[in-house]
């Protein structure tokens, strides 16, 4: 394969030394990422940087796409809710004249939509750092939203502007509520194309060998997070084909970066270490970075920190980070149970014929008793019975010691089987769309769970539990939660205690909304059948 020439917006000189043929065993397949791979003065790099389609400019044409979305969504809502509340009568005079030019509800839904705009820009919702993944765009829009509502609300106050309560009482909800299902919407449609390796950030990973290793495993397990790996500069080693045990193409050392980053087409330098570059070095690297279209990006080793939990505080130029420890006050101890126990008491109105209806069918299918209960270690170590529809037969506990040996799901502490012979044909349909799970509302509604938590242990899986594990009660367990919505039975146990410590130290009410709506989704489309 001949890589004596650059192709694409690079040209034959900008990198000088690019004139050997790679031979044929050290060269490798191309792929839409690298078409051809050269040997330059600086390393082994691909030839030209010939980039996925809709790897330019993307994050402008994406945050464009959602400008217009949200124009369309306020704009209708704002004046359908004028329409549909006050009438057809569009220059409705206001009561009272109080600013001027605003002398009629149209010029008050003409601000309000400029105003939703302008608030949802300085909010930095549309930014790259927060779409696609993570609760931070929905929360940067409620917020916003919430808080220009507010301010009208202080400002018709003070001005005494009479304006319609119910029409400012509709707009809000309704207008919240399509901004986050058009974010959503268009998220999947980002989330597909990132699959492919569209509109996302090309990275080259700066660092430690195990530690490109280890963040680059990191970032294709995120692919919705939009990095897509184009290569690796690695202190003291000389540049090869690919990272050992990877299909990760090394450019050469550090002194590779600036040349790396311009035939690979990366936008973002991923620094995953330090040890071996030093702090004048890194500096050097983001000087070379033009500035709105190259990245540099710092990867700590602390994993499974929320952003809210981390402060920058510069200090004579030393940026600190300060990590927040998790912090449970009694206002957000109050805000979660009231989330609890009015969601749960919604939830069990609603579905109450569709608990009849399977409690008849767990009844009259295989006998015995509707409701399976259970012992399980729930906040602070306590014990509690959770409740269940039944999913196996009368004697399933008995026969779980001859199954131990069989197990081919679940993890070393959690006991899963694919095809469990304990489960009867209506459990087993129950457990799919897990609607065995519904009377845990009742736990819920009684206070020893919650509607999102980690996962609740039985007593011999605690006992198995490290050290750190027990920092899972310092909440109540959920009905779902993290666990749930990323893998459930396919998850490995370190996994499991990951996420559900990570979900205990990072808790918010965004963060419950965005797991319970996944949750939804899981269940009318469930994947995973064994939990």
């Amino acid at each position: 394969m001949s890589s004596g020439t650059t192709h694409g917006p690079v040209a034959d000189d900008a990198v000088s030394g690019v004139v050997e043929t790679v031979s044929e065993g050290a060269s490798r397949a191309a792929t839409p990422d690298f078409p051809a791979v050269v040997r330059t003065a600086t390393g082994s790099v691909p030839s030209g940087s010939v980039l996925p389609k809709g790897a330019r400019n993307w994050r402008e044409r994406y945050a464009r796409a959602l400008r217009i979305t949200d124009f369309v969504i306020i704009a209708g809502v704002v004046f359908g809710t004028q329409l549909g509340w006050l009438g057809f009568h569009t220059q409705v005079a206001m009561p009272v004249q109080a600013w001027p030019g605003i002398t009629s509800y149209t010029a008050l839904s003409c601000l309000i939509v400029l105003s939703w705009l302008l608030a949802l820009a300085v909010a930095d919702t549309r930014s790259d750092r927060v779409v696609g993944v993570g609760a931070a765009e929905y929360q940067r829009v409620f917020n916003s939203s919430v808080m220009l509502f507010g301010l009208i609300a202080i400002a018709a106050f003070l001005l005494q502007v009479e304006a319609s309560r119910g029409y400012l009482l509709i707009t809000l909800p309704a207008g919240v509520l399509l901004l986050l299902l058009g974010r959503y919407v268009w998220r999947v449609w980002l989330r597909n194309k990132r699959k492919k390796g569209e509109y996302s950030a090309r990275v080259l990973l700066v660092g430690s060998e195990s530690s490109v290793k280890h963040t680059a495993n990191e970032l294709r397990r995120s692919s919705g997070a939009g990095y897509v790996v184009a290569g690796a500069c690695i202190p003291a080693r000389r540049a090869s084909d690919i990272l050992d045990g990877s299909d990760i193409p090394v450019l050469g050392g550090v002194s590779s970066v600036e040349s790396a980053l311009t035939l690979t087409g990366a936008d973002t330098v991923v620094i995953t270490s330090t040890d071996e570059l030093g702090p004048t070095r890194v500096k050097q690297i983001s000087w070379t970075l033009e500035a709105g279209k190259q990245h540099l990006v710092l990867a700590p080793s602390i994993t499974d920190i929320a952003g809210p939990r981390i402060h920058t505080r510069p200090v004579a130029g030393l940026p600190l980070m300060h990590v927040e420890t998790p912090r449970f006050s009694p206002a957000q101890r109050f805000v979660k149970r009231m989330m609890d126990l009015f969601g749960s008491f919604f939830m069990l109105v609603v579905l109450s014929p569709a608990l009849l209806l399977i409690a008849l069918l767990v009844l009259f299918s295989s006998g015995g008793p509707v409701i399976y209960k259970q012992s399980r270690i729930g906040r602070h170590g306590r014990e509690f019975r959770m409740w269940k529809f039944r999913s196996m037969i009368p004697n399933a506990e008995e026969k779980l010691q001859s199954l131990l040996d069989m197990q081919d799901h679940g993890n070393t502490v959690q006991f899963k089987m694919k095809n469990d012979p304990r489960i009867t044909r209506v459990g087993r349909v129950l457990r799919k769309y897990s609607l065995d799970e519904l009377p845990q509302l009742f736990n819920v509604l009684g206070g020893s769970m919650s509607l999102v938590g980690p996962r609740p242990p039985i007593q011999r899986e605690v006992e198995q539990y490290d050290d750190h594990v027990h920092r899972r009660f310092l909440v109540k367990p959920g009905i779902t939660g993290l666990w749930q919505v990323s893998g459930r039975s396919s998850l490995s146990w370190d996994d499991s205690v990951r996420l559900d410590l990570s979900y205990v130290e990072n808790w918010s009410v965004m963060s419950d909304i965005v797991i319970l709506f996944k949750t939804f989704k899981a269940a009318l489309v469930p994947g995973d059948t064994t939990g």
